[in-house]
């Protein structure tokens, strides 16, 4: 049996332990230990502090000690600093590290404004040592003999470290390349001259400073590929002959119809006039009749005048024996 001040001493005895346990959590006192062990002055305190601003403990104090390890004088404000802004504190002391072993300059507000800029650093500083190359999709252009030549070009690029801030970036290299060969293989007179010195086409598009504003340095752009596509100039004059055709047709139907029209408009007034002949024809016999009547008119006056139109039918048998039949004809 444990008297009342065993269970007193028991209980002081657990409440210590879970100070201790609760104290070691908040408080890392092990990698306190870790940062002295590497030669790294770290305070309890600042451990403390970065608890209480939510900030890892564990990755500031490590890559404080990876860049003492290196060489690279960095401060547990500037990495803690940098990490509150959002960026990533391992890849900017990774990329620091890189930089001093190829001698390359780079300092920490450099390197953590373009982690900030959303770049990846540490890549950047591997691109300058060990170039990249970026192959271009298949480009078009059309030469002056209208033949087109697919191309295919790879550029190789040195990234900038003092332009990967507000530069662009590689699509924007893409795009130059893409319009330099463009120009060049436009501004050659003939496909086979291309096709027979492919580098006239990298020198003329390097010469022209594609790298300018971007955050790459361009060392070289090489022709892959050179390939004979459509005959561009033929395919134009054969679409130009046809729609010259079109035309052609539309304005051929265009009179036709305008004919056709006329013509109708012709039989018209042909059939009106025949009209007026038929109804003035109609109106001979009744003046007849009228002047008979009134005495303006014999009966030898009407045989004098049928006589003379017999005569006249006659005649004009006689000049034209066919006039008959063609007049017919022309009435029908």
């Amino acid at each position: 049996m444990i008297g009342p001040g065993g269970l007193s001493v028991l209980l002081l005895f657990f409440l210590v332990v879970i100070f201790v346990v609760v104290l070691f959590s908040f408080i890392p006192v092990g990698l306190w230990i870790s940062a002295l062990a590497a030669g790294v002055k770290v305070g309890i305190i600042t451990l403390v502090g970065m608890r209480l601003r939510r900030v890892p403990p564990a990755t500031i104090v490590n890559a404080l000690i990876k860049a003492d390890k290196a060489g690279i004088n960095v401060t547990v404000d500037q990495l803690e600093a940098h990490y509150l802004a959002g960026g990533n504190v391992d890849r900017v002391v990774d990329a620091l590290i890189a930089a001093e072993r190829a001698n390359i300059p780079l300092i920490f507000e450099r390197a953590a404004a373009i982690d900030l800029a959303g770049r990846n650093v540490l890549e950047a500083v591997q691109m300058s040592v060990n170039p990249k190359v970026i192959e271009t999709p298949v480009i078009s252009a059309v030469a002056k003999d209208g033949i087109e030549l697919k191309a295919v070009a790879r550029v190789t690029v040195r990234a900038n470290i003092d332009r990967l801030v507000g530069g662009a970036g590689e699509e924007t290299v893409i795009a130059r390349v893409g319009e330099g060969v463009v120009t060049s293989v436009g501004s050659a007179d003939s496909h086979k001259m291309v096709l027979e010195n492919p580098d006239s086409i990298s020198k003329t598009v390097l010469s022209k400073g594609l790298d300018a504003g971007t955050a790459f340095e361009i060392l070289s752009i090489d022709i892959a590929d050179v390939d004979i596509g459509r005959n561009i100039g033929a395919q134009l004059q054969t679409d130009q002959a046809e729609a010259d055709k079109n035309i052609a047709q539309a304005k051929a139907e265009e009179r036709r119809a305008m004919a056709v029209a006329q013509e109708q408009e012709m039989k018209a007034r042909v059939q009106e006039m025949r009209a007026k002949v038929v109804e003035a024809e109609a109106e001979v016999p009744r003046a007849m009749a009228e002047a008979f009547r009134s005495g303006r008119l014999g009966v030898m006056d009407y045989y004098n005048m049928q006589n003379v139109l017999a005569d006249t039918k006659m005649r004009e048998a006689i000049s034209n024996p066919n006039g008959g039949k063609e007049k017919g004809k022309q009435i029908d």
